[in-house]
């Protein structure tokens, strides 16, 4: 009998450690479960309290949004226009500040729109001649335009060499300018 009892003992302790073998492994499944989740949580709260931030700020952000907008018109040729068109358009303005600034425009030039970071840059080559006093009156109207016009080169030469020159008259120069402007892609 002793041989029966411990041999039913053995089959219930089995049966109890099968049954409860699914409750232990749940158990264990659960705890890796929730430390995962704990893990995940402490990732993602920094990111959750940027977005709480940006989320209270949000008018703020749309005003900058609006200014940064108003800013690129002011400095930039609207996409409506065609890149031929702008190029002439900037092409003409330059030529007319030049020329009331005391220059004399001998060439200019529009050369094909380069695409560069969302906007076609446009460049203009010209040449222009006159007195120091009307270079420096065309640089100070140049920098003060909307949309910019952006100097890329620019080389000045005195006429006929300084061998040439007058001491009691003011030197003619020559100056060639690479400028460009830019249009917003459509």
């Amino acid at each position: 009998m002793n041989s029966l009892a411990l041999r039913r003992s053995a089959i219930a302790a089995l049966v109890v450690a099968v049954a409860l073998l699914p409750v232990v492994g749940g158990a264990w499944y659960v705890r890796n479960k929730h430390t995962w989740g704990q893990d995940r949580l402490a990732q993602i709260e920094p990111r959750y309290a940027r977005l709480l931030g940006l989320e209270s700020q949000r008018s703020e952000l749309e005003a900058a949004r609006l200014r940064a907008t108003e800013l690129r018109t002011q400095y930039v040729y609207p996409a409506t226009s065609d890149g031929t068109q702008t190029g002439n358009q900037a092409q003409q303005k330059v030529r007319d500040l030049f020329s009331s600034a005391g220059l004399q425009v001998i060439t200019s030039q529009v050369l094909p729109p380069k695409e560069e970071k969302g906007f076609d840059r446009i460049p203009l080559v010209l040449r222009a001649e006159g007195e120091m006093l009307g270079l420096q009156s065309a640089l100070a109207v140049l920098g003060a335009q909307q949309p910019i016009i952006v100097i890329n080169e620019l080389d000045v030469q005195v006429l006929g060499g300084l061998a040439n020159i007058n001491p009691k008259m003011p030197p003619r120069l020559s100056a060639q300018f690479t400028l460009s402007v830019l249009r917003e892609r459509p």
